[in-house]
């Protein structure tokens, strides 16, 4: 039996229009699932969905094989972390994160286990006297979230935690989120627009797109063979690579610039006849030496991050970006031999966006492990 069902999910407003369009998912007891897409996508009104805060139009949510829609948010039997905190500033830490418990009835004997079992956990047990304008933002989150454990609800939503902490403070909560979570065994929804912090947290991820499921699977499954266009620009850090092209004389020609050899015994006769687009990640633009080199291109912009260097290109009308791993000390105007190779790139469908073939190598790499 699933802890969490959706199945034919929607949501609409006045019968008109669609913020959420026929969600089909399943989630496993003990994952750590993402949400993830774009400003606009849905993302937060599924989650609120779940949680009981907004209606379902249409469909069923069922929660360990029990339909669920029209719970209240109290008999869901799960907790939430919001994205502003939702602290009660005349309250202390430890009143913060007592309220739910008491409001419960909760005996006082085990709120004050529960209660200390947390704040140690979360490094908040020299905290409990302070008022919340009196901590830091990862603070005042690390109180959110020991609100939401010790409900010691078996699922967890989070909504957008993260995002009003700064980029140390979000590294560091990523991990503590995600250790927690491993060791209460929670199920755990988490909504973000950030997909760094979705590839690095979740289990599996779910990436939406104007209310509709554009693919689910894991980090490594989406970096790979992403399933259309919109999956292969938005997933990746920096994004993917993308050109319109065709095959001419043995060659994929992309963006009437870039020609690549082609072993045309590969590329099938449908693909010959059409247009297509073509993706490559940044880190198969690979640098080499002017013998082994399959272009020189010209450097249009670099960035220096002290452990990788990213290179961006002009090819035709677009711009591809390199990550080379080290400090490369080359200028915008110089050209670099570089080598790009058939194996390591995705076609897709220029009409659709749908995946037509993914990178030989990518597909190779789905199956090491250590």
């Amino acid at each position: 039996m699933k802890p969490v069902e959706l199945i034919n999910i929607s949501k609409s407003y006045d019968q008109e229009q669609h913020v959420l369009k026929e969600i089909n998912l399943t989630i496993e007891k003990g994952e750590f699932f993402v949400l993830v897409g774009p400003s606009g996508s849905g993302k937060s009104t599924l989650l609120r969905m779940i949680a009981g805060l907004e209606a379902i139009t249409d469909g069923k949510l069922k929660f360990n094989g029990k339909l669920v829609n029209h719970l209240p948010p109290k008999d869901r039997d799960l907790s939430m972390v919001f994205q502003n905190y939702a602290l009660y500033p005349h309250l202390n830490v430890e009143q913060n994160i007592l309220f739910g418990l008491r409001a419960k009835k909760i005996a006082e004997d085990e709120q004050k286990r529960r209660l200390m079992q947390t704040t140690e956990m979360l490094g908040l047990s020299d905290f409990l006297k302070r008022k919340p304008k009196e901590l830091s933002g990862g603070q005042r989150q690390r109180v959110a979230l020991a609100r939401s454990i010790v409900s010691e609800s078996p699922l967890c939503l989070m909504d957008e935690p993260l995002s009003n902490l700064d980029a140390k403070l979000r590294a560091q909560m990523r991990m503590e989120i995600k250790r927690i979570q491993k060791k209460l065994d929670l199920t755990m929804i988490y909504v973000t627009h950030d997909q760094v912090e979705a590839m690095t947290m979740g289990d599996r991820i779910m990436v939406l797109n104007d209310g509709v499921i554009q693919q689910v699977g894991e980090p490594i499954e989406l970096n790979n063979a992403p399933t259309n266009l919109f999956v292969a620009s938005f997933i990746g850090s920096p994004k993917m690579n993308i050109g319109s092209a065709y095959i001419e004389n043995h060659q994929i020609v992309i963006e009437d610039t870039l020609r690549i050899s082609a072993d045309i015994t590969t590329v099938t006769g449908w693909l010959k006849e059409r247009k297509f687009t073509v993706g490559i990640r940044a880190e198969h633009i690979k640098q080499t030496t002017e013998e082994h080199a399959t272009h020189q291109l010209e450097v249009v912009n670099v960035e220096q991050l002290g452990n990788e260097t990213l290179i961006t290109f002009e090819i035709g009308n677009v711009l591809w970006t390199a990550k080379w791993l080290g400090q490369w000390l080359v200028s915008v105007g110089d050209y670099v031999p570089v080598s790009i190779s058939m194996e390591n790139i995705h076609f897709y469908d220029t009409n659709t966006g749908d995946l037509l073939k993914a990178a030989e190598q990518e597909k190779e790499r789905e199956g090491i492990a250590l």
